[in-house]
């Protein structure tokens, strides 16, 4: 798949077959992240892939949304059911103190968010989906995980095949003019 076709046709996905991931298509997803950039190539993200259906079903329960959090109307996780039932989920993380800090700017989310972005690029050009989950009880996954302290959870990604594979319209994009200027802001 060509590059700016993946950037185009990608789409958050959140319902999933339970055709499993083949480990070949794994590992092929796991290198693409392991070559992302990164502040001084640091490399500080690290990932806990999770094929359990238990652990997948419990991180489920601990991906929630609380009420003040929330926008108006906005109850639960729409990704919530796909951690349950994706055959893979993968657990971005990130050690902050193998990455820079520059006026208060924490590199570590920037280096993982870019990692992140290739997972989800190299997910779609495999024929796999994904979204971003960014909500979850932190102490508890952290104690599912046995994820070490010092280490931060930056985001949660269930990976599969799309339940529906037809193809769908993205959602509306903002106008160039809103969103680019031309030597200075406005």
């Amino acid at each position: 798949m060509e590059l700016f076709e993946a950037i185009r046709n990608r789409r958050s996905v959140r319902r999933f077959s339970d055709r499993p991931v083949e480990d070949e298509k794994l590992q092929a997803l796991l290198e693409a992240v392991r070559m992302s950039p990164s502040w001084a190539n640091m490399q500080c993200w690290r990932f806990v892939v999770v094929r359990d259906v238990r652990t997948r079903e419990t991180i489920s329960e601990l991906s929630y949304v609380e009420s003040f959090f929330a926008p108006k109307g906005y109850k639960v996780n729409p990704s919530k059911k796909g951690l349950a039932e994706a055959p893979v989920v993968i657990v971005a993380c990130a050690d902050p103190s193998q990455s820079g800090v520059i006026w208060d700017q924490q590199y570590y989310l920037t280096d993982t968010g870019i990692a992140s972005q290739t997972l989800m690029l190299a997910a779609h050009g495999l024929g796999l989906g994904t979204v971003f989950v960014g909500v979850f009880d932190d102490p508890k996954l952290r104690g599912l995980l046995n994820i070490p302290p010092g280490i931060r959870i930056v985001g949660l990604f269930p990976v599969g095949y799309p339940l529906d594979e037809t193809k769908k319209e993205g959602p509306p994009r903002k106008p160039m003019s809103e969103i680019v200027f031309s030597e200075k802001w406005g």
